[in-house]
């Protein structure tokens, strides 16, 4: 019962956090089998994180990418450096084996999965660059990795970039180590029932409650 519960739990953020609603019963035969499904998806991206461990297993040791289970999915990432010059936007060739590696195992391994790519910077000013914001900086980033993956196979239809600029620190932006750790790049596996939902939602649907409290698609 208690796992049931959590997996409910992470489905509803899972959902709540790309702007959708889906209205559950409890007992009720669809629910159980999405929980269910949901488990199975769960599965799935834990075995991912422990096949991109063992692949990415002299990065991680060398703090350069970090692995996480969130509530928006599967979450790779990348500290900044590793991938650009300060202030640039075009990928270091010293950083293609490392994506190559990632891009592997999100054509071979979850190719049903959606892809975010979500680029992050700190929240000291620009300088000396083309670029008018970190806002700016940040989205061509994201652009730039969603483009190297597209190039090694992933399919387009599965790639999403957006920039966050400084506006989503993980650590202080008062010391130099806690600004490293804001200036980088996710690449997030999305659950499928996220990717269901969204494309339910896209074509014009939307789970609303019935008189009944019964889930109906319109």
């Amino acid at each position: 019962m208690r796992k049931n519960i959590l997996l409910f739990t992470l489905l509803f953020c899972f959902i709540f956090v790309n702007g959708c609603a889906v209205i559950f019963q409890t007992g009720r035969r669809s629910d159980i089998e999405r929980i269910k499904t949901l488990e199975k998806e769960l599965e799935e991206l834990r075995q991912t994180k422990g096949l991109l461990e063992q692949t990415l297993e002299q990065e991680i040791k060398d703090k350069q990418v970090r692995l996480s289970m969130e509530e928006k999915g599967l979450v790779i990432t990348f500290v900044s450096e590793v991938l650009f010059d300060s202030g640039k936007a075009s990928l270091k060739p010293a950083s293609f084996s490392s994506l190559d590696k990632v891009a592997k195992i999100l054509v071979n391994n979850v190719p049903g999965n959606n892809i975010g790519i979500e680029g992050y910077t700190d929240n000291e000013p620009i300088k000396r660059s083309k670029w008018k914001s970190n806002w700016e900086l940040s989205a061509h980033r994201a652009l730039s990795v969603l483009e190297y993956l597209e190039e090694k196979g992933v399919n387009s239809n599965r790639l999403s970039a957006s920039g966050y600029g400084e506006y989503k620190p993980v650590a202080s932006n008062d010391t130099a180590q806690g600004r490293q750790l804001n200036r980088r790049v996710e690449i997030v596996i999305l659950p499928k029932t996220v990717k269901k939902v969204q494309k339910q939602a896209f074509e014009g649907g939307a789970y609303e409650p019935s008189n009944e409290g019964e889930e109906e698609l319109k």
